[in-house]
């Protein structure tokens, strides 16, 4: 985060300028893809972007991290004590933890809804009990606090050309498929972890159960129950994905172009899973750097175009812009 986002974004103190500092480190190491595509949007969101998303994978860091030496009464414990410092910086109380000093700044610029970052700490929490999931259903409530809300949080800062309301089941939609993309890619180290995503139904269907995904797992073959399950999963995911799409469109224009960059990077991770032969149970599935610099370009290419739009939009008779709000203007996609 360069000194000119951090400008751009009115945050002047240097302590809460460390603890954005600190986010957008998060997000870099942990988040490439949207870590790319956040450096579409305007200098002044970025920060709180990262601080969303640095809160999110701080949390889920204590969930997921494999150090043999955390065990989940250790994780119950850290999470508890995210959680008491979360609910105290966002009843206004001071924090000396950076992570969470730019989140419930993010919050309060942005009034974000704090219903959201509670669900996501449920969330958090019950990945330390659940180890599978019956249905597609049952998948679903979870990924309302683990996915949707992150697309929920987002919003605010995004902003849309419609009422937020409307936009707001197309931004869980995609938040969503973003982690289904994940699930997939990431099968087989969460079944290091002792949890399997994908649902148990679905699997079934395929006459695929735990126990043949950790032999997969353990011996480095593959079974085409196993291949046609992940398959099936893939197609499930790109489904969510059509659900989501049409809520780009409702977003504010410039900041249009970052999420349809996320959208078409994090496509292109089930793509890579689909050309490795749907390895996921053997090493993850990555979308090559070329392909990744291409879509990058064409996103820059949409910036320019939205800002150019923005700063020529129509003027009045008397020769003044326009005047209509930055963030609820009704323009084509961009």
């Amino acid at each position: 985060m360069t000194e000119r986002e951090l400008d751009a974004a009115g945050i002047t103190d240097p302590v809460l300028r460390s603890a954005y500092l600190r986010c957008r480190a998060l997000n870099r190491a942990h988040g490439k893809t949207y870590f790319l595509a956040t450096r579409l949007l305007p200098a002044d969101r970025r920060p709180a972007v990262h601080a969303l998303y640095g809160f999110a994978r701080w949390a889920d860091d204590i969930v997921d991290s494999l150090d043999p030496g955390l065990d989940n009464g250790r994780r119950a414990m850290e999470l508890a004590a995210l959680q008491e410092r979360l609910d105290e910086g966002l009843r206004g109380g001071a924090t000396d933890e950076p992570v969470v000093l730019a989140l419930t700044d993010t919050a309060r610029r942005y009034a974000v809804d704090h219903t959201h970052f509670h669900d996501f700490m449920t969330a958090m929490r019950s990945d330390l009990e659940v180890t599978d999931y019956p249905t597609y259903a049952d998948l679903r409530g979870y990924m309302h606090g683990s996915a949707a809300v992150i697309g929920l949080q987002m919003l605010p800062v995004l902003g849309t050309v419609v009422p937020r309301e409307e936009a707001a089941p197309y931004a869980a939609s995609l938040g969503v498929a973003f982690q289904l993309t994940n699930f997939l890619r990431d099968t087989g180290e969460d079944l290091d972890r002792g949890r399997v995503y994908l649902p148990a139904d679905l699997l079934a269907a395929h006459g695929v159960d735990r126990a043949l995904l950790r032999w997969c797992r353990d011996t480095g073959r593959h079974d085409r129950r196993v291949t046609a399950a992940l398959r099936a999963f893939e197609a499930l995911t790109r489904g969510v994905y059509q659900e989501a799409q049409p809520g780009i469109a409702m977003l504010d224009p410039v900041a249009r172009p970052c999420i349809r960059t996320a959208f078409v990077l994090y496509g292109g991770i089930l793509d890579a899973v689909a050309r490795d032969g749907y390895s996921v149970l053997h090493r993850r599935a990555v979308v090559p750097r070329a392909d990744r610099a291409v879509v990058a370009a064409e996103g820059l290419a949409r910036v320019v175009a939205a800002r150019l739009r923005h700063r020529y939009r129509p003027r009045t008779a008397s020769g003044s812009p326009s005047a209509r709000p930055d963030r609820h203007v009704s323009e084509e996609a961009a």
